[in-house]
């Protein structure tokens, strides 16, 4: 008699039972999610810091099971670089990228001719045979109108419009969308767009499911220096009584307002989730364990 033929091991190590048993616990957010739309956020410093591999899976994955994906970027950090590489001293006021004309032509070079490329090449790798991802910046198709915000900020705008058929046909056709926040206002003038803000405009368009912001935090820490006092759940006003609270960094301002008013905008929830780790997307959507901080219009539970 032949010994037995060793039960396989999954590629992430579990048994075939584990495996099974994950599948389930995924199974009815499968079926609450699929046919919904999510907008996914991803911040110049996560995708510093992040597996880019593991979220081109996490988002194929996603497809396969029916979930409109939408993927929106920063590039923060690169356009950092590359301006001192030109020479050039980043400005900020109030979080916001002072963007003069020479500025707004390495935001454009940065992240539509860069960062966003390199994501949908990620994407399209994972993809293999059946590459799905397409990038679109704000510009195309009028998908993102703009008008300037302050005139001591240059080129940077604010949405006032948000043209989502371009994305929901992209969507209908099985494409992923990948968008850069560069828009322009109704004469063509390019401007530079707050990528949490787009997002947020973009989800609320689309009547979105949920908008995750994947940034390089765990998510919002009532002690900065402590992880383990992450907040788990809020509601939009609770997240807004925070917002001058001295704990909370002036990076993450941007995210948790865009969080609060996508939900007082319609999008039943908003995620903040770490997208250092590997498969953050599938863990916060389809597991019971979920990580991060959710925002809901409802009082925390």
């Amino acid at each position: 008699m032949t010994d037995p033929v060793p039960l396989p091991q999954t590629i992430s190590g579990l048994s075939p039972s584990e495996t099974a048993r994950v599948l389930v616990e995924a199974l009815p957010y499968i079926r609450k999610f699929a046919g919904k739309t999510v907008i996914v956020k991803l911040g110049g410093n996560a995708i510093e810091k992040s597996v880019d591999k593991a979220l081109a899976q996490d988002v194929l994955l996603l497809r396969s099971v029916g979930v409109r994906c939408v993927v929106i970027h920063g590039g923060g950090p690169q356009v950092d670089r590359t301006m001192a590489a030109m020479g050039k001293t980043p400005e900020f006021r109030d979080g916001l990228r002072v963007t003069d004309a020479e500025t707004l032509a390495i935001v454009r070079m940065v992240l539509v001719g860069q960062v966003n490329r390199e994501l949908v090449a990620t994407i399209n790798r994972e993809a293999l045979d059946d590459p799905v991802a397409v990038g679109v910046a704000g510009e195309d198709g009028g998908l993102l109108v703009a008008s300037p915000r302050d005139p001591a900020l240059g080129f940077v705008g604010d949405v006032v419009e948000v043209r989502a058929s371009v994305l929901h046909r992209l969507l209908d056709e099985g494409l992923t969308p990948v968008v850069s926040t560069v828009g322009a206002d109704r004469s063509g003038q390019p401007y530079n767009i707050n990528a949490d803000e787009a997002a947020r405009a973009i989800a609320v368009a689309m009547h979105a499911e949920k908008i995750v912001y994947l940034t390089a935090a765990p998510g919002l820490l009532a002690d900065p220096g402590d992880p383990a006092s992450l907040i788990a759940r809020l509601s939009s006003a609770e997240l807004r009584e925070r917002l001058s609270h001295p704990s909370v960094g002036q990076g993450m301002i941007p995210k948790l307002r865009a969080s609060a008013d996508a939900v007082d905008g319609g999008v039943p929830t908003a995620h903040i989730i770490d997208g250092r780790l590997a498969h953050a997307l599938l863990i916060e959507l389809l597991t019971d364990r979920g990580i991060g901080t959710m925002v809901t219009k409802d009082a925390a539970v």
